[in-house]
């Protein structure tokens, strides 16, 4: 037995995108990867740090601040992510709604 071909209703999984978050993560993103590829700014010796020349240094001190803004990154798409989820199913319970308050079209 086959299925009929009668079209499902589609249903939205998520309700309305806000821009500051990815406008930020967006921001955030870019310092993560154009600071690092900016040679010029780093391209010498001194100041020395236990030994190690600035240009070495300096490169290694990006990976954990990468490592910082890319968690930031995260949280915040994840914490929106689930914000729009929650503005769906009409969870007035959930740690999102507490967050932002009521959902989109309520006043």
């Amino acid at each position: 037995m086959t299925a009929p071909d009668t079209p499902t209703p589609e249903v939205p999984t998520r309700g309305p995108a806000r821009p500051g978050p990815y406008i930020i993560t967006g921001i955030l993103l870019a310092i993560a990867i154009i600071l690092p590829l900016t040679v010029p700014i780093y391209a010498r010796q001194a100041p020395e740090l236990f030994g190690m020349p600035f240009f070495y240094w300096y490169q290694m001190l990006w990976v954990l601040i990468d490592a910082g803004l890319l968690w930031i990154c995260y949280r915040l798409i994840v914490t929106e992510d689930r914000r729009r989820r929650d503005a769906v199913r009409g969870d007035t319970d959930s740690p999102a709604h507490d967050r932002y308050g009521k959902r989109e079209g309520e006043r």
